[in-house]
């Protein structure tokens, strides 16, 4: 059963606001590919976003910053493929609104019209208002992204938890309810505390969505890699794992490679 459940037919921006209202909790994950996004849907998510984490889990890069436009595009044509309820939101990669307005605009344009997908995330608060607003506009849905920000790893010089001092924080809850004003229609907090994430879910109209961020957000968002357990190196404290893959796939692998070498793979009724 999906988390709103079965109210939504389609998920779109007037869901996640009637969610917030009726106090119904949002349910995220990422995907990159067609048969993983389907399998999400099918089991109900709300929200798949096509994150440039692929550069990560992905590509192997250590950040995400290498993620073309190009390669955001090509995975959400394959994700929006597998997805009938879910709302497909997509990460625009580094330096693909950072120049200008008018490039980020240009940006989010090709993104809406080259593919199927309901909306674009921006990480930012303040200094990105303009851009969103302008976004918005034009009548494309715009998810926020504030806390910590992995295109600002290199400026942060960590991966710590953000909003931790009395400035931080206050510069948080500011640029969420600028965000709110810009035309965003919901924000992600990624790693800030948990009464800092309730103070934000509290102050702005529309939803947030935490990683790392606590119970107190209207919905919660985890790479699918981490929550299945498939990368055993990466567990930070808010990944849940939901299922351990990276021991049941080499546990079958191996397996598979006893059989062929064994002879009894492919049987006589595997065979032509």
């Amino acid at each position: 059963m999906s988390s709103t459940g079965g109210q939504f037919r389609r998920v779109t921006t007037k869901t996640f606001m009637l969610m917030k209202q009726k106090g119904i909790k949002i349910s995220a994950l990422t995907a990159y590919d067609f048969m993983t996004a389907k399998l999400l849907d099918s089991a109900g998510i709300d929200l798949l976003l096509v994150g440039d984490s692929l550069g990560n889990v992905f590509q192997g890069n250590e950040t995400t910053l290498p993620v073309t436009m190009d390669e955001m595009i090509y995975h959400t044509k394959a994700v929006s493929k597998g997805v009938s309820r879910a709302m497909v939101v997509v990460d625009m990669p580094f330096m693909s609104y950072q120049l200008s307005v008018d490039e980020a605009f240009r940006n989010a344009g090709r993104i809406m019209k080259e593919t199927p997908a309901g909306g674009v995330k921006l990480e930012g608060g303040e200094r990105v208002a303009e851009t969103i607003k302008k976004i918005t506009d034009a009548g494309i849905p715009v998810m926020g992204h504030i806390g910590l920000m992995p295109q600002s790893i290199h400026q942060y010089g960590s991966y710590r938890e953000r909003g931790k001092n009395e400035d931080e924080a206050n510069e948080i809850l500011n640029d969420a309810k600028v965000l709110e004003q810009a035309g965003a229609f919901s924000i992600v907090l990624e790693k800030i505390p948990l009464e800092l994430a309730k103070k934000v879910t509290a102050s702005v109209s529309i939803p947030t969505i935490g990683i790392g961020a606590g119970v107190e957000c209207d919905g919660q968002i985890l790479v699918i890699s981490d929550m299945l357990g498939l990368n055993k190196e990466f567990h930070p404290r808010f990944v849940r794992y939901y299922a351990h893959l990276a021991d049941e796939i080499d546990s079958a692998v191996k397996k598979y490679i006893h059989d062929v070498r064994e002879r009894s793979f492919p049987s006589e009724d595997e065979s032509y």
